[in-house]
């Protein structure tokens, strides 16, 4: 429950089918102005264990049809609508994003539970061919889709409700129960996602929401035996030490990546440059699919580069409450510290500075550099801020080794006009997802959205999410 206090908001826990304090609150913060905007409850690990314990009961007492499944999953689509502005308002606030993001998060929120909603209606299994092997003439067999139990998702705040939407509509959309714990950084608009189910007709603890630090409550998660499924977007350094925990139970990681995006030498520069820009510097390149390194053919270069700073010039960045702004302030002043310390390393290692390179408080501006080396922490690690580097190439075979020097997988955007090149690339590429003549940071929320390496496992996407999220058993029938 989201709660006025005064002039601030209260984001308490969600146990058993109850509002509940915490052990302790922490404070929430205006990523803009720095002005305190509420608190959110803590849970102990009592409160943790209660939660899941209750996810479990329900789970087992309230088996929910997936009729039911799919009017309450519609139905909280339709008031997340309804919610709008109070949602992208919170959005804004706790996590900095300018009123564009805020709505588009709403938006998107709304269709993955509808999204969700339909795919629960034709969850189903395959008929298996038994009886075209030797001496088993007599038998039929066909698998069907079993939810596991108890879903745990730990989210990220760079995503503060589509991001618990992935995890909590697929969840329950395919019978299960869940577990949320959202990021200390955005604990209000998951809490009025909640608010959101209870009204859309959820059983009460079909559903559970714990908040806390991340390693503390994150870990008594980790710990839990009856949770069945981790679905978990964070860090790679995390998402390593949440898989050495949870062992051999079955998980879906989103993790980090140094995402890539390649202009051909026939490309058409006018329609990359901008779409590239706002990759690389929307949510302030807080994504992990935000471009980072931008390989661009030696014969265009000088042209693209010019129409990348000219798109990048355009972008107005600011105050995230204006209208106007499209980047806003990074998550904290310390992360737009660290990002701008980065660049500074870079540029006294030889790098040019061709665009930006300052930041005020939390605020970065888009910044752009120009020759790079791969060991410069600009190329070799994932900055998570709006940094982008440009690198030169000459072969085909040249970009695709570039991209793939890392030991991350998890979207590259690929421009060109040629077929065959783009559909080798396709299939040369080691990530998840290669998109043609879009960048690296396009999603749609229905497509089977997974990395590679070190960027994860398993898939997200509404029908892709409920695969990993159910068991497939095999049945077979003997008719003599």
């Amino acid at each position: 429950m989201v709660a006025k206090q005064t002039n601030t908001m209260r984001a308490r826990l969600y146990i058993g089918g109850e509002w509940r304090e915490g052990n302790g609150t922490f404070d929430v913060f205006d990523k803009f102005t720095g002005e305190k905007i509420g608190v959110a409850d803590s849970a102990s690990r009592e409160q943790v264990d209660a939660a899941v314990a209750a996810a479990h009961r329900s789970f087992t007492a309230h088996r929910l049809e997936a009729w039911e499944r799919y009017r309450i999953l519609a139905k909280a689509s339709e008031l997340i609508e309804k919610r709008r502005e109070q949602l992208a308002e919170t959005i804004i606030a706790e996590t900095g994003f300018p009123i564009s993001d805020g709505n588009n998060e709403v938006t998107r929120a709304a269709q993955i539970f509808l999204l969700a909603a339909e795919e629960g209606k034709r969850m189903t299994g395959e008929g298996v061919p038994i009886e075209s092997a030797p001496g088993n003439a007599h038998r039929m067999a066909f698998t069907i889709r079993v939810p596991r139990g108890v879903v745990c998702g730990i989210t990220a705040f760079n995503a503060p409700i589509t991001m618990v939407a992935h995890k909590v509509a697929p969840a329950l959309a395919s019978g299960n129960t869940v577990v949320i714990k959202p990021p200390q950084q955005t604990p209000f608009s998951p809490a009025i996602l909640f608010e959101i189910l209870l009204e859309a007709g959820l059983p009460p603890a079909h559903a559970q929401l714990v908040q806390g630090p991340g390693a503390e409550v994150g870990g008594y998660l980790v710990e839990n035996k009856q949770i069945a499924f981790y679905s978990f977007t964070g860090s790679t350094a995390v998402g390593k030490l949440v898989r050495a925990g949870i062992g051999l139970r079955p998980s879906a990681m989103e993790l980090g990546s140094i995402a890539a995006s390649v202009v051909c030498e026939d490309a058409d520069l006018e329609r990359a440059a901008p779409r590239i820009a706002v990759a690389g510097f929307r949510r302030a390149g807080q994504a992990c699919t935000s471009t980072q390194r931008l390989f661009v053919h030696e014969d265009v270069l000088e042209r693209f580069t010019t129409l990348l700073i000219a798109a990048t010039e355009k972008l107005p960045v600011g105050d995230p409450h204006d209208p106007r702004t499209i980047v806003g302030p990074m998550i904290h002043e310390r992360e737009a510290v660290r990002a701008l310390e980065w660049v500074r390393q870079a540029v006294a290692a030889g790098a040019r500075l061709l665009h930006g390179g300052k930041r005020v408080g939390a605020l970065m501006y888009p910044t752009i550099l120009a020759d790079v080396r791969t060991d410069m922490r600009v190329m070799c690690e994932e900055i998570f801020a709006p940094v982008l580097s440009i690198v030169p190439f000459r072969s085909f075979d040249d970009v695709i080794d570039r991209v793939n020097s890392t030991p991350f997988g998890l979207a590259t955007g690929f421009f060109t006009r040629d077929v065959m090149r783009a559909m080798n690339a396709a299939r040369r590429l080691h990530v998840g997802v290669v998109h043609i003549n879009e960048p690296s940071a396009s999603r749609v929320d229905l497509i089977p959205f997974a990395g590679v390496g070190e960027s994860g496992l398993g898939r997200e996407g509404p029908r892709y999410a409920m695969q990993e999220m159910t068991e497939e058993r095999l049945i077979t029938l003997s008719l003599t």
